[in-house]
């Protein structure tokens, strides 16, 4: 019985595309790294998202851990599987192209399959990490920083209200104030919030913003800021919902605030559409979350579309995509704060990657309402003074509680085996 439902696709037809086939075939190295590939599975955790946990298990008893952006991924990780199982995790640039090309007759190389490979990517990386006793960050190269700075996604509020068409009464500038300030409490000196919310009578399909609405994200903005002072780091996220035009008369608007950038201001599929919003306002555009791949990014940095990029390494392609990546936003001069909605897994993946790139300056976090996040591994909390230190530790430097983890498994998940 074939092992897979994919098994006579992708081994036997070489996903469709066969000419081009990257699997191993009899490469030559040390007998010391001669491991073979078992296993490579999908588990999703319940969180505030389904966080997708990714596992490669080897021949020498040493399981590599990643995470792939929330989604339907696990069939993706399936289908991919077929091509990796006896492959040598020690190849992963190799295995990363051999994904990617099996996925090609899938439109793989630009669509959300490069999520299954971000988070196999990343499992592998971990995986020659115990393997070698190196930490990630060394594998790729070395680092700029012994830890990433943090901002803390503080979402929309605290969501008050239900059914309420007004959205100062529903979404009160207070509030937001309130959490910010316990935000910067806690000790972070950076932080965002979601500003597409609330549009009371608004037609929503016209992605238009009445005046009404439009002062009232102002007066979320103010609120804030007198609250918090000028000193922390603030920023806002449009989640791509307006025309160029209401991106714009917010944009200009929010000026007086000193945000550190507004964030996917319009779809994301339009490059000229973020550089006419770029353009016409001295605040910040970030954008790229919903890019993957090199070739994704590249229409931004060469249309100057964007002033800061945020690609989701459990999306773009994994660590080294998300080093190239940042290689050629450096040579646009475009700085780089990765989006993460991940768990502790893809949190620390994405630090590793930070720690290796000079344009890094911030690193998301997602989980503030979560709080069992960092019961999910061993030891005390990640992050700490709004930073997390850049771990020393074999591969990602995070040890997975495996009994939370079974705890924490959506509905109809097979539970994880404990490692050895």
């Amino acid at each position: 019985m074939p092992h897979s439902k994919y098994e006579h696709l992708v081994t036997e037809m070489n996903a469709g595309v066969g000419w081009r086939n990257l699997a191993d075939d009899g490469l030559s190295r040390d007998p010391t790294r001669d491991v073979e590939i078992t296993a490579v599975e999908c588990r999703v955790l319940g969180g505030n998202f389904p966080w997708n946990l990714v596992t490669v298990e080897t021949d020498a008893g040493v399981r590599g851990y990643g995470e792939a952006f929330a989604g339907p991924v696990s069939e993706h990780v399936e289908f991919l599987e077929n091509g990796l199982v006896g492959e040598n995790p020690y190849d992963v640039e190799r295995l990363t192209e051999h994904m990617t090309q099996m996925l090609s007759g899938l439109a793989g190389g630009e669509g959300y399959s490069q999520a299954a490979v971000s988070g196999i990517e990343t499992a592998l990386w971990d995986a020659v990490g115990k393997l070698t006793g190196l930490p990630v960050y060394q594998l790729l190269g070395g680092k700029f920083r012994d830890s990433v700075a943090i901002y803390c996604d503080c979402h929309a509020g605290e969501h008050l209200g239900e059914g309420d068409d007004d959205p100062h009464e529903t979404y009160d500038p207070a509030v937001y104030a309130d959490v910010a300030e316990a935000v910067v409490g806690e000790g972070f000196d950076a932080l965002k919030f979601d500003l597409d919310v609330a549009p009371g009578n608004a037609d929503t399909a016209t992605r238009r913003l009445t005046n009404a609405a439009v002062q009232h994200k102002v007066d979320i903005a103010d609120a804030i800021r007198e609250r918090i002072g000028a000193e922390p780091t603030l920023a806002f996220d449009f989640h791509w919902s307006f025309t160029v035009e209401t991106a714009l008369r917010l944009a200009r608007k929010l000026e007086p605030y000193d945000l550190a950038w507004i964030e996917d201001p319009v779809p994301p599929e339009s490059a000229d559409a973020h550089r006419r919003v770029t353009a016409g306002t001295t605040t910040p555009i970030l954008a790229g979350e919903n890019l993957v791949r090199t070739e994704g990014f590249l229409p931004f940095f060469e249309a100057g579309a964007i002033d800061i990029a945020a690609p989701d390494i459990q999306k773009c392609g994994g660590l080294s995509e998300f080093r190239k990546i940042a290689t050629v936003a450096d040579a646009y001069d475009v700085p780089i704060t990765p989006h993460n909605v991940a768990s502790p897994v893809g949190t620390m993946a994405s630090v590793h990657a930070c720690a290796t790139v000079p344009n890094a300056f911030a690193l998301e976090y997602h989980a503030r309402d979560v709080d069992w996040w960092d019961d999910l591994h061993a030891g005390g909390p990640l992050i700490e003074d709004g930073e997390i230190a850049v771990p020393e530790r074999p591969g990602l430097g995070i040890d997975l509680d495996v009994g939370e983890v079974n705890d924490r498994l959506a509905a109809g998940e097979e539970p994880l085996e404990a490692e050895g």
